[in-house]
């Protein structure tokens, strides 16, 4: 038999193999805070419409992510609601050196659904939380693990609240849970970050929490160790440009670092 034939299908397997591997180095995954999720969708669009990179995006608590990584999920970039759970990967090794960047601030808010009477409420030490709630619950990100229910215990703590507040507490797996809980109504009150309420059209914010009662909210981001995507690099730089900045502003993050260009 000729081996013509064995050396044209060789060929055509060959070919076969690269457009897969060229689609997987235009395919990008982040792994990001639940509460960035309306700011990265529509950054990520952006991105994709400039380079032509699909980018996958998995929102939740910044813990469960940081965990997931660490358990070997294939991620290429991590965004967190806070230093900790940065911090954790980077004291695995799984957090490639140079790209780490505090990238965003947030602020904490109190809020209530939309139509209740509760507004205008001032936030400071004595502050009695537990009263205020009445006969309902408190919605709050789990505070054992995720960063908004860190920093809320924290304000909470140093505002002289948490021992009432804690017995009230509805505790949620993330910050877009705790939302929800308000805006369906299932508690009268709920601490989330401002820029949740940008999206959700059903809550009011009613009161602040003053910036010196928890630690500074920070979202540091990096690409992961075990990434070899070529890409990284390039979407962590796009995160920082004017177009980027635009729209996190927009969506109530204060961003900490000076546009650049992409």
């Amino acid at each position: 038999m000729s081996t013509r034939p064995l050396a044209i299908l060789a060929l055509f397997a060959t070919l076969a193999v690269v457009p897969q591997q060229a689609a997987a180095q235009d395919t990008l995954t982040v792994f990001a805070a639940a509460s960035t999720r309306n700011a990265l969708d529509e950054i990520n669009a952006a991105f994709t419409e400039i380079s032509g990179v699909k980018v996958t995006a998995s929102y939740t608590a910044s813990s469960a992510l940081a965990k997931q990584i660490a358990q070997g999920a294939p991620a290429d970039i991590y965004i967190s609601a806070n230093a900790k759970w940065m911090d954790f990967l980077a004291d695995n090794k799984l957090v490639a050196a140079g790209t780490r960047v505090d990238l965003l601030g947030n602020r904490l808010v109190l809020i209530a659904p939309k139509a209740s009477t509760i507004d205008n409420v001032k936030i400071e030490r004595g502050f009695d939380i537990a009263r205020l709630a009445g006969d309902g619950r408190i919605a709050i990100a789990d505070t054992r693990a995720v960063p908004a229910g860190l920093y809320a215990k924290a304000a909470l703590t140093s505002l002289g609240a948490w021992a009432a507040a804690e017995p009230k507490l509805a505790q949620a797996e993330n910050v877009r849970a705790t939302l929800a809980y308000v805006a369906r109504g299932e508690t009268p009150i709920g601490i989330v970050y401002a820029t949740d309420t940008k999206v959700e059209p059903g809550v009011k914010i009613i009161g602040a929490f003053p910036a010196g009662s928890h630690p500074a909210i920070t979202y540091p981001v990096a690409a992961i160790a075990g990434s070899k995507n070529a890409q990284t690099g390039r979407y962590l730089r796009f995160l920082q440009t004017p177009v980027a900045k635009a729209i996190f502003e927009k969506l109530g993050f204060s961003v900490l670092v000076p546009p650049k260009a992409s």
